[in-house]
């Protein structure tokens, strides 16, 4: 039996600032009132007509972290790619990334659990090489929001808070089982899936031809939609739920935290958050107010930020965490 241990981590965000002031030239909106409501200052925004795509912001991130771990890319057995925004319906991104990185015919797998898909992500490599079957997994969360978003006063309780970026790790065999990924925890509760959703296009109610043969211009089922409050109230329970079960899994407490990495939903519930669990400024890293929601790319976009900073050492107890759509939410333990 292995643990899996994350030895090389990259992201990488589209050049194109957007600030909040920038978005109230566009709806009726003001930097006071997002920053008041989310913590958001400013997101990045892929330029239409550029070469980023969700796939392609993958794979540059992707090329950071397997040159991090130290190996080549041929050595990667597997990859889990995690998005809400593929390039196409289908196939996934999964495929795409082995044919751009020019990896040998390896698995590749695509997870659709939005805000939690990179916890869900880590969740499947941390199996696959604890069983044996795999030694090196790379893992990518990558979102491009912002073509799909509204990007008017009728979608601003939405678009203001998502923004495009990629993030990504390597997870590698470690055969000191003190070390890496100790657990991970993952849960759904889909009665609230409408709570926060994406209805069309989708075989269930509104596909393609629909949208085209009724040309509504008032038509919104193709642009996210969320019940804010009702979505932050689960937030913060379940974030405080998941992190209790992965420290108690492990015998663990707080105060033994020298990092939680939240997904970066809303900076109000990472202080909530922070504030329950009595945690300092220094053993929470956000990043929210710079890139917004990046959905699945979150977690591993701050992860390597904090990284790069020196904010997590040999030895230290990290906590990841996320909650999002459908109801889906998780947390992964890792001793680096």
């Amino acid at each position: 039996m292995y643990n899996s241990k994350i030895t090389g981590l990259g992201y990488y965000v589209p050049e194109n600032v957007v600030t909040n002031d920038d978005l109230s030239k566009v709806m009726d909106t003001n930097d006071a009132w997002i920053q008041e409501r989310t913590g958001i200052k400013e997101r990045r925004h892929v330029v239409k007509g550029s070469e980023d795509t969700t796939t392609t912001m993958g794979v540059k991130a992707a090329k950071i972290a397997i040159e991090r771990a130290g190996i080549d890319k041929n050595d990667i057995d597997f990859i889990v790619f995690a998005t809400l925004s593929p390039d196409y319906y289908f196939p996934g991104p999964g495929v795409l990334v082995q044919r751009d990185l020019g990896i040998a015919t390896v698995g590749a797998l695509d997870v659709r659990n939005q805000c939690s898909g990179f916890i869900y992500g880590i969740s499947v490599a941390d199996q696959y090489i604890k069983s044996g079957m795999y030694k090196n997994i790379l893992v990518i969360g990558s979102e491009l929001h912002s073509y799909g978003l509204d990007m008017s006063t009728r979608g601003r309780g939405v678009s203001v808070i998502f923004g495009d970026g990629a993030g990504a790790a390597v997870l590698s065999r470690e055969e000191d089982t003190t070390k890496g990924i100790l657990s991970t925890h993952l849960h759904s509760e889909g009665q609230h899936a409408e709570e926060l959703s994406l209805i069309a296009p989708g075989m269930g109610k509104r596909w393609v031809t629909d949208i085209i043969s009724e040309n509504d211009p008032n038509d919104e089922s193709y642009f996210p939609y969320m019940n804010g409050q009702f979505v932050f109230k689960n937030a913060v329970v379940r974030f405080s739920e998941v992190i209790m079960e992965g420290l108690g899994k492990n015998k663990l407490q707080p105060t033994d935290i020298d990092l939680l990495v939240p997904h970066q939903a809303n900076l109000r519930i990472s202080q909530f958050i922070q504030k329950k669990f009595g945690l300092t400024d220094t053993q929470v890293f956000n990043n929210i107010m710079k890139y917004g929601n990046t959905t699945a790319a979150s977690i591993p976009i701050a992860l390597t930020e904090a990284w790069e900073s020196g904010k997590v050492n040999s030895g230290d107890l990290v906590v990841l965490a996320a909650f999002g759509s459908g109801f889906t939410w998780g947390s992964a333990i890792i001793r680096w």
